[in-house]
């Protein structure tokens, strides 16, 4: 049972006189009992009011309904007991009405414990959490406070701090019990009901609401004054006095100066705060898979330059247009296992590829229905052909990412010379093996990657001889291998080459990329 002592008198007359609502009196008295937060405000005030009735004499404590032992406590500065006298010169403090007391806007919470805590509020959450047709199975609730509602909480505190020193007691800042954490002890259970599925605080389903109080906006603005170091504005912020902006400077500011700018108990305001956002937001999903591309005229990712889009579509719009319109998400992020150039086919098992879905209304999906959908993105296009859809976690995406350096690829190369050979010209490139490059960044991506020299590997080579000027090439080789100036040098940029090898000048016609070896994703009986 959570219970309210002698000691806590002078900390109830105090707020209570000052406007402060049942619910932040009992988070400034320490008390911890969750249930007992979510009795009716009118009930929580009736006792208060009876507890200040009491005989001043009595020792025993005036109790609250509730089940929790308090987690809270105020520390003694001496061990004394507490004054029976705790009355000012002898009189009794006023006692205000419930009606008076309860009819007001809280001046430290400035409503969020009040009618924000009400089963009509609840509700009206409720109702936009279903109206946006998420699946989850359970959520996460979370709050936006206004930054001036951390200037109140350091006036109550630093009035009820002097109010507790005058009578040999303490009160640390860090034993009030927050205001975030009492609302969600208030509000996590009716959500759960109101929803049907647990309050979890890892689950990927978020309940956010953002509040804002117009009316006292301007309280922060004498903090920019004694901290100005603490303000600084930042990029996509509206203002300046963010919460952690307003944190930072309260840590910084000394009492006596605060105390010269701001009320302490805060004065009460005239109105309630403003619920202006309720969100909902659902953690990213991650789809996997292998895509091989047949085209030779597809980029990999949209082709834009200058705002101008240079061919019709690509891999990434051809896969994530499906999946964005079965998963119902805000947005994606697309990311595979190296790339290769829009005219560079991907044959053989194809390249590993993932896609992030932002914020997903739809997140479960059977073995079945990723096969349709694989089926339906094959059936949209001839260009590309995806297999091995399937779900898969953030962290083992990581495996996909470890093979665009440590693995090998595999690559066929038409090849054009411009002096005749015969077979036994190009037969020297059969006994190469472990061949070490330095290729200097090419000039074709000179523009969006740094100038190095990369050491590379051409593990293994196999000459296929067509006529007096064509000859196909298959190479193994490490990844991240250029390809393309291996065969014609890149103006000397990539040593050897090619073209160094056969002494005469050659040039690539076509690339295919056969296997990336990533084992991953698993392969799927498709």
């Amino acid at each position: 049972m959570s219970s309210l002592t002698e000691k806590d008198r002078p900390v109830v007359q105090l707020l209570l006189n000052a406007g402060t609502c049942p619910r932040c009196i009992l988070r400034f008295c320490c008390v911890g009992s969750q249930t007992l937060y979510r009795h009716p405000d009118k009930d929580l005030m009736k006792d208060l009011q009876d507890f200040l009735k009491k005989t001043r004499g009595k020792a025993d404590p005036v109790c609250l309904a509730g089940v929790d032992p308090p987690c809270k406590r105020l520390r003694l500065e001496d061990t004394e007991e507490v004054p029976e006298d705790l009355q000012h010169n002898g009189a009794l403090p006023r006692i205000p009405s419930v009606e008076s007391s309860a009819g007001g806007v809280c001046n430290v919470c400035l409503g969020i414990l009040q009618e924000f805590c009400e089963p009509d509020f609840v509700k009206k959450v409720c109702q936009k959490v279903n109206s946006a047709d998420y699946q989850f199975t359970s959520f996460v609730f979370s709050v936006s406070l206004p930054p001036q509602l951390s200037v109140r909480e350091r006036a109550a505190w630093l009035g009820v701090k002097q109010e507790m020193r005058n009578l040999g007691l303490s009160l640390a800042k860090d034993d009030i019990v927050q205001l975030k954490e009492a609302y969600k002890w208030i509000i996590h259970p009716q959500l759960a009901e109101e929803l049907g599925v647990p309050a979890d605080g890892k689950s990927l389903f978020e309940v956010s609401v953002v509040f804002a109080h117009p009316e006292t906006d301007e309280e922060c603005r004498f903090l920019a004054t004694a901290c100005p170091d603490c303000f600084k504005p930042a990029k996509n912020k509206q203002s300046v006095f963010t919460r952690m902006a307003v944190m930072k400077a309260l840590e910084k500011i000394k009492e006596e100066d605060f105390l010269k700018h701001f009320p302490c108990p805060p004065s009460s305001p005239k109105n309630l705060c403003d619920a202006l956002e309720i969100q909902c937001n659902n953690g990213a999903v991650f789809v996997a898979g292998r895509y091989n591309k047949y085209s030779r005229n597809l980029p990999q990712t949209p082709w834009i330059i200058d705002g101008e889009r240079k061919l019709e579509s690509s891999v990434e719009e051809l896969i994530s247009e499906h999946l964005m319109a079965e998963f119902k998400a805000d947005s994606f992020n697309f990311s595979s296992s190296g790339r290769e150039d829009v005219d560079v086919r991907t044959l053989g098992n194809g390249r590993p590829f993932a896609i992030e879905l932002v914020n997903p209304r739809r997140i479960h999906f059977t073995a079945e229905e990723m096969k349709r959908l694989q089926q339906a993105i094959n059936n949209s296009s001839d260009k590309i052909r995806v297999r091995d859809l399937q779900l898969v976690t953030r962290s083992a995406i990581g495996r996909m990412k470890e093979g665009e350096e440590e693995k090998t690829k595999t690559y066929s190369a038409l090849i054009w010379t411009d002096r005749a050979i015969q077979r036994e010209d190009i037969a020297l490139l059969d006994d190469i093996k472990e061949l070490k490059l330095d290729q200097k960044t090419p000039l074709r991506v000179l523009h969006r990657r740094p100038l190095a020299v990369r050491c590379r590997v051409i593990h293994t080579m196999s000459s296929e001889y067509i006529d007096e000027h064509h000859f196909r090439l298959h190479l193994k080789t490490q990844a991240g291998t250029y390809i393309k100036e291996f065969v014609h040098g890149d103006f000397g940029r990539t040593k050897p080459n090619i073209g160094s090898l056969l002494n005469r000048t050659a040039d690539i016609l076509e690339l295919d990329v056969e296997s990336v070896d990533v084992d991953w994703p698993p392969t799927l009986d498709n």
